[in-house]
């Protein structure tokens, strides 16, 4: 009898006997045992049983017993699967995110097939592993979820070029053929695209799309970080040239057709640094003893339009990327910096919400219109700040006196109403001529950051609330394409992810009593008043921050959880973020009358812009890192006063407090005792001498070591 023949009449056998007793799980040897006495040897019976449970068939769990999958058969087996999103770590093992599973399922690094981090695959559940934890295999790839990865060329010989990927691109080396190379040298840092991957034996083959330098150097490391993020700073010559075809300023006919504020004090508040200028503000006291605000949005719908290679550029990026020491503009620069930012002394297009507001801070009634302003000011925060404590400025003191009034208690009122009051420090790289740190600051929050805030949040609240009064007016049932509008939603936060935040901060005396259902915001309030100006602030409005739900954009309104707001839409940044440019069509397509975006696609759109933003705040934070290590890198042996901002099994995290820097004392470094980690109280204790390392213990910390691919730090005590 052949070999293959014989197989499949042992896998017909094991199949057969599995599903008689179906009641129960078999245990393995029992299987074997009994299908022995059918003339099969014990590694055929083994290869024929490993084979139906390779197949998915069979379902071996961690006491390996046996039971039948469903289906029954290997064709059943085969044409299942699940769908998800893979994430591989750098061990090159996945994880796979399944609706209705609370854990991801486990994919060992055997059973990855040619799968890459991020992508969708297709996967069969295979029981459990020794530690009770489902596991899986990839079947297929379903979509490739990078368009680019990053790494470091090197050559292996004469005619064979490698890639060493990032840790955060991929898991497995690529090769690359001599031709595709690029003129890269070994060394350099590369973005490259994978052009195929035949089998897991072997590796995968790679292009390389653009050399970005020697490994280490700022403009590689920095660009490194939007290639992992999918992310890329320049435009294709055919988006530029298009730019170039639109006029710096409008004909008179455009002009006409506005409502024309040029007469009206407009001024823009900003960054010293900034060119994007989104907003513009104008205030005046009504004779009712109301104010009369103006909130004036550059009017990038104008000029961007659907189903243009502009409009396609802009919403492939969705939002601008603002890393240390560049922009990655979503809009090419003549737009971004020039036709629609709101400059001074300029005719510009604005989209505008006019508000009736009262000294309580009610919104007694509102218009929403396009205008051309003519900014009289560009003021930066310190000017603004300078203005509102009296120091300069005659011609602003009486409208800046009126902004900071009405701003204050609309402040007061928000957290009144349940809004999160959460202050994290942003640290500010002074840098050289290479890009390389000098100097950490950490930037000075003013008062008019405050009133820019508060006068965005009213605007973008009250374009949200328009759109429910539109639905209203119709007297009709409401249905998903009533007015289907684009909110930024907030959801509720997870009580078991604030119970862990709740044990971290419980040992340090800290209350906080979270309740199923019961937490609210002012329940988290309390908490951050608690710590406000101990050593532990910071650290704990990051874990409180942590441990929040992402806000994200969709049709589906829930609210604003962290704002308190029961409608809330972005509406104020449309040259940095395309949801603004969206809910700008929304808005002018019903106030004309016309249909414009439908639920199911604006349901695409926001998952889109989601993941955009998400991304983006990644790159940010990367770059932030990127840069703390590049400063630390310098000051090996230096010593700086720290701040335990969390404690692991494998050591204590270290915030630096006067540069807001974090990295870690390893378990190693701490010599002088046998450290013992005590999982429930979130801190390390010694065994002998009983000293206890938790939350908010102030440490000087000595800079032993650097890594710039890693991007970490490590401290040893001073």
């Amino acid at each position: 009898m052949g070999k293959k023949k014989k197989v499949k009449e042992l896998e017909a056998f094991m199949l057969g006997f599995l599903r008689k007793n179906t009641e129960y799980e078999v245990p393995e040897e029992l299987l074997l045992k009994t299908a022995q006495h059918t003339g099969g040897q014990v590694k055929a019976l083994k290869r024929a049983l490993d084979g139906l449970i390779d197949s998915g068939a069979v379902i071996r769990n961690n006491k390996g017993e046996l039971s039948l999958a469903k289906g029954g058969t290997v064709e059943a087996a085969r044409a299942e699967g699940q769908v998800g999103k893979i994430s591989i770590n750098r061990h090159g093992t996945g994880f796979v995110t399944l609706e209705g599973h609370d854990e991801d399922i486990r994919i060992p690094g055997k059973k990855l097939s040619v799968a890459l981090d991020r992508d969708i695959v297709r996967i069969r559940l295979q029981g459990t592993d020794r530690m009770g934890r489902t596991e899986g295999k990839v079947l297929d790839i379903v979509e490739r979820g990078k368009k680019y990865y990053v790494g470091t060329l090197k050559r292996e010989n004469k005619n064979a070029w490698l890639i060493e990927p990032d840790e955060k691109s991929a898991h497995t080396e690529f090769y690359v053929q001599p031709g595709n190379i690029s003129g890269g040298q070994s060394g350099d840092k590369v973005i490259f695209k994978l052009l195929d991957w035949v089998h897991p034996r072997s590796l995968p083959e790679a292009i390389v799309t653009e050399v970005l330098g020697a490994k280490g150097t700022n403009r590689a490391e920095v660009l490194s970080i939007l290639a992992e993020n999918d992310m890329i700073s320049s435009f294709t010559p055919e988006v530029e040239e298009w730019c170039e075809q639109i006029p710096l300023f409008p004909g008179e006919e455009e002009i006409a057709r506005r409502r024309d504020i040029r007469d009206m004090l407009v001024f823009t508040i900003d960054p010293e640094d900034a060119k994007d200028f989104d907003d513009a503000l104008s205030i005046s006291e009504l004779e009712n003893g109301n104010y009369y605000l103006g909130v004036h949005i550059a009017d990038v719908s104008y000029y961007v339009h659907p189903k243009t290679i502009l409009d396609d550029a802009a919403h492939e990026r969705a939002t601008s990327v603002y890393l240390v020491d560049r922009v990655i503009p979503m809009l090419p620069e003549k737009l971004s910096n020039g036709v629609c930012s709101l400059r001074p002394n300029e005719d510009k297009m604005t989209y505008s919400c006019f508000m009736e507001v009262s000294p309580a801070g009610e919104v007694l009634g509102y218009s929403i219109e396009e205008t051309v302003i003519h900014s009289k000011y560009r003021l930066t925060y310190e000017q603004a700040q300078e203005i509102i404590e009296g120091k300069a400025h005659a011609e602003l003191s009486e409208p800046m006196e009126m902004l900071v009034k009405l701003t204050d208690r609309l402040t007061e009122k928000r957290f009144e109403e349940n809004a999160i009051d959460f202050e994290t420090p942003e640290p500010r790289f002074v840098l050289d001529e290479k890009g390389t740190p000098v100097d950490v600051i950490i930037k000075k929050r003013f008062k008019a950051h405050r009133l820019i805030e508060e006068c965005m949040l009213l605007a973008n609240r009250s374009v949200a609330e328009h759109v429910d009064a539109l639905r209203a007016r119709t007297g009709k049932k409401i249905t998903q394409d009533t007015f289907p509008f684009f909110y930024r939603i907030h959801p509720e936060p997870d009580t078991e992810r604030l119970e862990q935040v709740a044990e971290h901060v419980r040992p340090v005396g800290i209350k906080f009593d979270v309740r199923k259902g019961q937490v609210d915001a002012k329940t988290i309030n309390n908490v951050l008043k608690q710590v406000k100006g101990k050593s532990i602030e910071f650290t704990v409005n990051d874990l409180m921050l942590r441990s929040m739900a992402k806000a994200e954009y969709s049709p589906k309104n829930i609210g604003h959880f962290g704002l308190g707001f029961s409608h809330y839409a972005h509406f104020t940044s449309p040259i940095r973020r395309y949801p603004d440019v969206l809910v700008h069509r929304l808005l002018k397509s019903y106030s004309a009358g016309l249909p414009s975006y439908n639920f199911k696609s604006l349901l695409t759109y926001g998952e889109h812009c989601s993941e955009r933003e998400r991304a983006a705040v990644t790159a940010e934070r990367d770059s932030i890192k990127l840069k703390q290590v590049e400063y630390l890198s310098t000051r090996i042996g230096q010593e700086f006063d720290g701040v335990v901002s969390g404690v692991t099994e494998r050591g204590v995290y270290v915030l630096l407090k006067d540069i807001y820097c974090e990295g870690m004392v390893s378990m190693s470094e701490l010599s002088d005792d046998y450290y013992v980690f005590d999982k429930r109280r979130h801190c390390l204790t010694g065994r002998r001498k009983g000293r206890t390392y938790m939350l908010g213990n102030e440490l000087k910390v000595r800079v032993v070591n650097t890594n710039l691919e890693l991007r970490q730090i490590d401290f040893e005590l001073a």
